[in-house]
């Protein structure tokens, strides 16, 4: 393999691994817009209670297993 082919298979695979990160970077805040608008209903305190954690949490699982059953179909799509 020549040089400039070299180049170009690292320079795609830069490009493929700075478009995972911008995804998981959307995701991460599509997730914490979604579950926060959901679960903390009044002014947050120093903590959370135990409601809003375990709404967060339940929320921020039930989001990522809907992204992996999306992400599962569109490839067997493929």
């Amino acid at each position: 393999m020549d040089s400039s082919n070299l180049n170009s298979a690292e320079l795609q695979q830069f490009l493929d691994q700075e478009k995972q990160k911008a995804m998981l970077n959307e995701m991460v805040a599509k997730l914490t817009n979604v579950c926060w608008d959901k679960c903390i209903t009044g002014t947050p305190g120093s903590k959370f209670s135990s409601g809003e954690s375990s709404c967060l949490t339940n929320c921020a699982q039930r989001y990522l297993d809907m992204s992996m059953m999306i992400v599962k179909r569109f490839q067997s799509m493929h």
